[in-house]
């Protein structure tokens, strides 16, 4: 399954694509944040790597082409963490309803500002079975952060300090399963030589694990 997809989600029409490779284990839907698309070529580069794994994608706008252009001006879309997490749902619901993708266990992958819309939509829906974050801002999450119960793995650069810190301050408030790996060198888009790759790779055994087997206990793991 490989196609352009429309999602009505929130009163909108969202843009994206479906990628289901044969005998896939999962899908996982890709939150992007910070003014990004389904374009994205760091998300792109995951979701190939993902795909390779056996684990299918949807990569999807969270916003309508209308609302990225202002949101260039404002700024201020990108940081409407309810918004996002409607949309995220609305298309968590689209794929639930779909025959090729309704059996396969469902994930979430959120960048930057997306990581909190992942986690606020995983904490209000028992069927995501596994969130990774990259380089994102899980505090953004609020109290929702305590309700989560899909393993989530937060992935940030050794050299993106403050991110660091937010997420560490996310992970004590995490009462799943969670774990937070830092790519050492790597700055907040994961640029340097080899650190996209690890991103890719983390990311591919979190959802390889997790999707294959059921939620797992309430567990925290420190880097």
């Amino acid at each position: 399954m490989d196609r352009s997809i429309s999602i009505e989600a929130d009163a909108v029409v969202l843009r994206g694509f479906v990628e289901i490779p044969d005998g896939a284990r999962g899908a996982v839907l890709f939150a992007h944040g910070s003014g990004s698309s389904r374009f994205s070529p760091r998300n792109n580069y995951v979701a190939q790597a993902l795909r390779e794994a056996r684990v299918g994608t949807l990569l999807f706008d969270l916003l309508t082409a209308e609302e990225e252009r202002l949101d260039e001006e404002t700024r201020e879309s990108r940081f409407d963490i309810p918004l996002l997490t409607r949309r995220l749902v609305g298309a968590t619901h689209w794929a639930q309803a779909h025959s090729e993708l309704s059996h396969l266990a469902l994930g979430y992958f959120g960048a930057s500002t997306g990581a909190a819309a992942a986690l606020c939509a995983a904490a209000c829906t028992p069927a995501i079975r596994a969130v990774v974050s990259r380089g994102g801002r899980p505090d953004l999450a609020g109290s929702a952060l305590a309700e989560v119960r899909a393993p989530t793995l937060l992935i940030v650069g050794g050299a993106d300090r403050q991110v660091i810190a937010l997420n560490r301050r996310a992970l004590a408030q995490l009462t799943c399963e969670a774990h937070l790996e830092i790519v050492p060198g790597a700055t907040h888009l994961f640029e340097e030589p080899g650190a996209l790759e690890q991103v890719a790779s983390l990311a591919s055994k979190w959802f390889e694990r997790h999707l294959a087997s059921p939620v797992s206990r309430h567990l925290q793991v420190q880097e």
